[in-house]
């Protein structure tokens, strides 16, 4: 009986020696799930999603339609910095930085996740015409998002598109305090939205 408590003990301590050692395989596979994006083509516009203190996703559409791929970036702007809206801070960080203000469409509401991003600004963007979206948001955030707005917008063509984040690398967000809290995050926003929370 207590050699084989020693053989378990063993077997389990081997298997965790070796998970350890392959960490750097699992944790960027884990990276990778999260990342779900295409490369842009050409659309009726682009959306970037709120969330991005850093600038990064209104740059990244930014560059999309400076480069041809939709005539203009409908900025999603739910309340809360300082009471301002998301894109009211949004667009003229992208005008600092040399894109025209009208290429710009503000999308000010009330929202307070992906979902309700979707549900809120879906309709508004049939209204006004798009049945073509360049989805832009967050690398480590295209997989969760992508999945809420074709849920959503099941009659629109929806091609998801990353902007990268400084602080996340798909194979190597745990190296850093900033990517291990993103993936964190992200990782727990996902297994709500599978379980429908």
């Amino acid at each position: 009986m207590r050699r084989r408590r020693i053989v378990w003990l063993l077997a389990v301590l081997a298997f965790l020696a070796a998970a350890f050692a392959a960490h750097p395989v699992w944790l960027a596979a884990a990276g990778h799930f999260l990342v779900r994006a295409g490369a842009p083509a050409p659309a009726d516009a682009v959306l970037v999603l709120a969330g991005d203190s850093y600038g990064n996703r209104i740059l990244k559409a930014a560059e999309l339609v400076h480069q041809g791929f939709a005539p203009r970036v409908f900025v999603s702007g739910p309340s809360g910095l300082y009471g301002a809206h998301d894109c009211d801070l949004a667009i003229p960080f992208a005008v600092k930085r040399g894109f025209p203000e009208s290429d710009f469409v503000p999308l000010p509401h009330e929202g307070r996740s992906t979902r309700d991003e979707a549900q809120s600004l879906l309709p508004e963007l049939r209204r006004r015409g798009v049945r073509s979206l360049l989805l832009v948001t967050s690398d480590y955030h295209t997989r969760r998002a992508g999945r809420a707005f074709r849920a959503a917008g099941g009659d629109l063509n929806i091609l998801v598109v990353a902007a990268p984040d400084r602080y996340f690398t798909a194979g190597g967000w745990w190296k850093t305090r900033e990517g291990r809290k993103c993936v964190a995050l992200e990782a727990a926003k996902t297994l709500a939205d599978w379980v429908g929370l």
